[in-house]
């Protein structure tokens, strides 16, 4: 089976976006919208992780078609994912350890050992894509698996309610942080609160992934592209309704993954993956606009992570005392009309100049898996 450009195009803007997300360098000044919700709300920084797990989805339906994994290959993706996810929250450390000369060796054992923190971005995709693709393999009829999808929702949900009915998604007191706190422990969590990819969100977020596995499962189906895109496109309706009617209970909140905001995300996505089917189909020559997409859409994790580590670098490097990238924001582009403005254009600047290297693999047919 081929690879499918819109799903490419896809988890490419996924990607991308999360770079976006990850890049301002002072979030006091960057334009709210482009900042996660703090608690409770969306905004177009939370799009960004659901949307990854969404497509992670997609691609288990389409490898799933070609060959059904064994339960050894899966359990070893999901155990090298969580330990890269676990290296991934060391670098920071290490990068200082070795770069900052007032950054002692007691300094990095309590940080990077004593307050390890488990949890992750990675770890977060290890366990969905595990127990999501477990879950696919076993039940494998779409109408079970979309029951299954409902069914981690309404325990997630049921879960904050019966823990604290007075208040079930307290910013103190809820589930989600109670989880944290039993495992892996306030020393190792990323917030004195909660963790944001704690144990418990893995609940909706494995939701998350099957609605993408569904959709992938139309996307791959050997109907016509009008009844593809009518059925995606009700799936979209009945997603976003169903979510609405939902937050009249529970919150809006990626930091814990609520039920409304795995249904809503997942209408978003639906309604991303309509118009990146339609419009190369209907409008040839947009293929050429979505290609950096594309590129950057088949070594999705590489780009991630290199990225991040390449943000990490040139936070901790220093220029009279000032981090290289804050050094070049605040001399080049926090002035520019606004530091609002600046901050955006440079986010922007960062996340575009991946594209490139994302090309040249592209066109070399290199493809980086896990």
């Amino acid at each position: 089976m081929k690879r499918i450009y819109s799903l490419d195009v896809l988890r490419g803007l996924a990607i991308l976006i999360m770079i976006f997300v990850d890049a301002p360098p002072n979030l006091d000044e960057m334009y709210p919208i482009f900042v996660h919700a703090p608690w409770e709300g969306l905004t177009f920084a939370d799009l960004a992780f659901p949307g990854f797990v969404f497509t992670m989805g997609m691609s288990a339906a389409v490898s799933m078609a070609r060959r059904e994994p064994s339960t050894q290959k899966i359990f070893k993706r999901a155990a090298i994912l969580f330990v890269f996810g676990i290296f991934f929250n060391e670098i920071p450390f290490i990068f200082a350890y070795f770069l900052w000369d007032n950054f002692t060796s007691a300094e990095f054992f309590d940080q990077a050992i004593v307050h390890l923190r488990v949890f992750g971005i990675l770890q977060r995709l290890a366990l969905t894509y595990l127990f999501a693709t477990l879950l696919a393999r076993a039940i494998k009829n779409d109408v079970g698996i979309f029951i299954a999808s409902i069914l981690l929702l309404i325990l997630s949900s049921a879960g904050f309610h019966v823990y604290a009915p007075e208040n079930p998604f307290a910013i103190e007191h809820n589930i989600s942080r109670a989880v944290d706190f039993i495992f892996p422990g306030a020393n190792h969590i990323c917030e004195p609160t909660h963790d944001p990819e704690g144990l418990y969100g893995t609940f909706a977020s494995v939701s998350s992934m099957l609605f993408g596995f569904l959709a992938g499962k139309i996307l791959i189906d050997r109907a016509n592209l009008r009844d593809k895109i009518f059925l995606l496109g009700a799936a979209g309706i009945i997603f976003f309704i169903a979510g609405g009617i939902w937050s009249c209970f529970d919150i809006i909140a990626k930091r814990i993954w609520t039920a409304p905001f795995a249904l809503i995300t997942s209408g978003i996505e639906i309604f991303l993956l309509l118009a990146l089917i339609y419009l190369p189909d209907k409008i040839p020559r947009s293929k050429k606009f979505f290609q950096p997409l594309c590129a950057i859409g088949m070594n999705p994790l590489f780009f991630f992570l290199l990225s991040n580590i390449a943000l990490l670098f040139f936070k901790i490097c220093q220029v009279d005392g000032t981090g290289v990238y804050f050094w070049i924001y605040e001399g080049v582009f926090r002035n520019i009309f606004s530091p609002e403005f600046g901050s955006m254009i440079f986010c922007l600047i960062w996340s575009l100049s991946w594209l490139p290297l994302a090309e040249i693999f592209y066109r070399n047919k290199i493809v980086i898996k896990i």
